[in-house]
């Protein structure tokens, strides 16, 4: 098994080909983000993927927003799984990562998403993966874990970070939560949050090497669980982004960090963790 990374679009604002090159130079092998709507856009994008030789996860987003609009229906967002897919296929991703579903939902509706979802990505010959994300059916690792046990082949995208602030501490507090479903983690998103929030402001800082540490014991015990199923890849995206995640400075909103610098700083990181772990292992 080998570690592969991925580039975040997220808090990306440069064209797509320049996307491709920062990735390619930076030693990441793909990248992840939404498939653009415009066919032609599309094409642009099939290009560089090419050219630069990289593969490509796509995101799907359901209910209108990163947070949920409430009037959504769970037709809606089925929908919305649907439509993400088929924008996506042109672009021959890896798999599909998707941000469904609501935390208002019952578990019987929530159950009823991620199997029509399923279905849907099978239509298609695609695999679909759903992140660990606030405001979401998968909102704490204890609701995810029933989720797990009511469909037992679903696959994750472990996004911690939201659970750091749902929860309000770190997740090797929940070891037990944590085993239970390793099996089933697809995908991981790499960024470090903690108590109070999902983004740490920098994860090379001292004060925040618990919080470091914490993710890493649980990256391992999902290695673990992936290595045990001969998965040859584990795949990693780190996704340090913007959009309040980021800290800024009182009045000014200036970044206290370089975002890119972050993310290319955790995957960097997360090679050398990853290549400890495989030589403890013997892999």
């Amino acid at each position: 098994m080998r570690l592969v990374n991925f580039k975040t679009m997220w808090g990306f604002e440069g064209n797509f080909e320049t996307a491709c090159k920062e990735a390619k130079e930076a030693g990441f092998e793909g990248l992840e983000g939404k498939a653009p709507q415009n066919k032609d856009e599309r094409e642009h994008y099939k290009t560089y993927l090419e050219k630069y030789d990289l593969a490509y996860i796509a995101e799907v987003v359901t209910g209108g927003d990163y947070v949920p609009a409430r009037h959504l229906t769970l037709q809606d967002h089925i929908d919305d799984v649907k439509r993400g897919i088929q924008e996506s296929l042109e672009l021959n991703p890896s798999f599909v990562t998707c941000i469904g579903g609501c935390d208002a939902w019952s578990q019987e509706e929530s159950i009823e998403f991620f199997q029509s979802s399923m279905d849907l990505a099978k239509k298609y010959n695609t695999d679909i993966s759903f992140e660990t994300h606030r405001s979401r059916s998968l909102f704490t690792p204890w609701v995810t874990k029933r989720i797990v046990e009511a469909i037992l082949e679903i696959k994750l995208t472990l996004d911690m970070s939201h659970w750091c602030v749902v929860c309000e501490r770190l997740m090797s507090t929940e070891l037990e939560v944590m085993k239970a479903i390793a099996g089933n983690v697809h995908h991981i998103h790499s960024r470090v949050g903690y108590a109070q929030g999902p983004q740490v402001p920098h994860p090379a800082a001292p004060e925040y090497k618990e919080a470091l540490l914490s993710h890493q014991e649980i990256w391992e015990i999902v290695w673990d669980a992936q290595n045990a199923k001969e998965m040859q890849i584990a795949t990693m995206t780190p996704e340090f982004g913007p959009d309040g995640y980021m800290h800024t400075l009182p009045f000014t909103n200036v970044p206290i960090a370089d975002l890119w610098e972050i993310n290319c700083w955790m995957a960097e990181t997360e090679k050398k963790h990853f290549n400890a772990y495989a030589e403890k292992k013997g892999l």
